[in-house]
């Protein structure tokens, strides 16, 4: 097995999700292991640019597996995005003697370290970090199943004052591009209806059903609505046009927003992150880059960056 790399450094770039602490200790337990060295890299693309460098061993990363977000933090870098800052970033490695980059974040992370790769021969490995699940490559994203999780909560207990005094509610979900977790979690809470940026059902279909609800003896009704739902132009637009065109239902709007994004990672997540990180570290030291690591079939597996980022996922 060839192995001429004797230092990886890691970062976590874009938004973060659930997983992520677990997946950077995992790296660099890997590291330690394998007797490679490992570095911090502090806030994504732009620390890497600032040289915003830290040394970590297996026991600076003791106590984390359960934290949600990233000890590491995370930015989105405008200046990463030319050429001079991907110098500057460049150098730093270089500087550090860093052999390779593990890369934890969304298909804008693994755009930056495609292109980083493209430019400078610099071994890349991505982890898919984000709670859309809207990677290619994989069936499950780090920090997608703690947010279902957190959603179907919330849901169960926007039920309750649905229940309790006959409204209907549009409960909003993160998911700009794919509507994966307003499905799963609609499914799970049992919603009357789900949109998502995937269907353009329409207004009149949505109050059709409604109506339909409404006279089938239901006195409440929850609604599961995707950020980038295109039937109407926002969730509170939803809200108007059902007052208007529907009796019978007090409609209220609850927007879930961040915190979909915390809390402590599930089981699922942490053990994902724990698998991803190890196939990520000896991925490098067998030699491979700019790659993803991804869950299919219960394994382990491969995909090419740029498939990663421009495949559609299902």
């Amino acid at each position: 097995m060839p192995n001429r790399i004797k230092k990886i450094a890691v970062l976590t770039s874009g938004g973060d999700s659930p997983g992520m602490n677990a997946a950077i200790r995992s790296v660099v337990r890997t590291c330690a292991y394998h007797d490679v060295e490992c570095i911090g890299i502090y806030q994504g693309y732009q620390g890497m640019i600032d040289d915003e460098f830290t040394a970590l061993d297996a026991r600076s990363v003791k106590g984390i597996i359960n934290k949600g977000g990233t000890f590491l933090k995370s930015a989105r870098s405008q200046e990463f995005r030319t050429k001079e800052g991907r110098e500057k970033a460049h150098k730093n490695l270089l500087k550090h003697n860093i052999d390779a980059l593990v890369v934890i974040g969304g298909d804008g992370s693994f755009t930056g370290g495609l292109v980083f790769n493209q430019e400078f021969g610099f071994p890349v490995i991505g982890i898919p970090g984000t709670i859309d699940n809207d990677i290619y490559g994989t069936t499950h994203t780090l920090g997608f199943d703690t947010a279902l999780n957190t959603v179907v909560d919330a849901i169960d207990k926007i039920r309750d004052t649905a229940s309790s005094h006959n409204r209907l509610f549009f409960i909003e979900v993160m998911g700009r591009d794919v509507g994966h977790i307003a499905l799963n979690a609609g499914i799970a809470g049992g919603a009357e209806e789900i949109l998502i940026p995937e269907e353009d059902l329409g207004l009149d279909r949505l109050v059709d059903s409604l109506n339909k609800s409404r006279k089938s003896g239901k006195t409440s009704s929850i609604v599961v609505v995707a950020e980038g739902d295109k039937i109407g132009k926002n969730i509170f637009e939803l809200k108007e046009y059902v007052d208007q065109n529907m009796e019978g239902y007090d409609v209220r709007v609850s927007v879930l927003g961040h915190m979909q994004r915390g809390g402590a990672p599930s089981c699922f997540d942490r053990v994902l992150a724990s698998r991803m990180g190890v196939k990520a570290v000896e991925s490098l030291l067998e030699g491979k880059t700019n790659y993803m690591v991804g869950l299919l079939d219960s394994k382990m597996e491969l995909t090419p960056l740029e498939k990663a980022i421009k495949g559609k996922t299902k």
